[in-house]
């Protein structure tokens, strides 16, 4: 019973998430208007706002126009109730639980505006690094990396509150310090001075950083590239309309960081065991 009343309340959320997803890129307000048919502007009754239900008992389309409702709208909503679900799953009623339920729905709403867009809402972006920086005080983020400083300092610092809050600012800061350099440097050394990485993506990567910390944020990274990389070689080889199409990063970086996020430490654990890194 639960885990259903846990999926109901993430379709809900999706359903938020949507608003979010057509009126953010915008620049409009997602609490007014009430929702409506962005073609016909009639308001969206409460009865027909139910996630998925109304979808399906319309048939996909509004019941004033009747113009079809774009199909990523139920799918939002099935994507935030089994991401709540697994998370639920994962960590159970926990800070945890609430700490990446919020940072999943917020890369949720990065992934739909950054395939339908090419945006990445500023306003989520910063949310999320607040976030992501204040979460760090309640529940912890991996700090291996500035352990050793912290160690030889000792005292107040060693408290691991502030170790985890320190490690979120420092993944927060070289995530999106190191692509705002990378992104600069292929703009300076193309002669057609392109941009390769917006700031958009920098912000994504900071707060990915301020969430995970910087060995989790570097896994996404190289997970996202990954997965670009596979699903953009297989689309353009196999479909005309994928040719020369310019993939947006962070769609592929969003499901990257949700993945580290539940899966990530366990990842890095198998890859120093086999490795024999220590």
């Amino acid at each position: 019973m639960i885990l259903f009343l846990i999926f109901i309340i993430g379709l809900a959320l999706g359903s938020l998430l949507n608003v979010c997803i057509y009126r953010m890129p915008k620049g409009e307000s997602i609490i007014v208007p009430r929702s409506h048919c962005p073609r016909c502007g009639k308001i969206i009754s409460a009865w027909d706002n139910i996630p998925i239900l109304s979808y399906l008992l319309l048939n996909g389309r509004c019941r004033s126009c009747r113009e079809s409702i774009p199909v990523s709208y139920p799918l939002v909503e099935i994507l935030a109730g089994l991401l709540l679900l697994i998370i639920y799953r994962k960590f159970g009623f926990t800070l945890e639980f609430a700490k990446f339920s919020i940072f999943g729905m917020l890369l949720l709403i990065l992934v739909f505006t950054d395939l339908q867009n090419r945006i990445i809402p500023h306003a989520i972006t910063i949310f999320g690094l607040l976030v992501g920086v204040i979460a760090s005080w309640f529940v912890s983020v991996d700090w291996v990396v500035i352990m050793w400083e912290l160690d030889w300092l000792g005292g107040f610092l060693n408290i691991w509150r502030v170790k985890s809050f320190l490690a979120a600012v420092t993944g927060m800061a070289l995530g999106g310090g190191s692509f705002y350099l990378i992104g600069k440097a292929f703009y300076l050394l193309d002669g057609k001075r392109k941009e390769y990485l917006g700031f958009g993506d920098v912000m994504l990567v900071a707060m990915i950083g301020s969430f995970l910390g910087v060995p989790l944020t570097l896994l996404t990274v190289l997970l996202g590239s990954l997965l670009g990389t596979l699903i953009g070689i297989t689309l353009e080889n196999s479909m005309q309309r994928f040719q020369h199409y310019k993939w947006p990063f962070g769609a592929f970086l969003a499901p990257a960081a949700i993945f580290s996020s539940l899966e990530g430490r366990s990842v890095i654990e198998w890859y120093i065991k086999v490795s024999g890194f220590r």
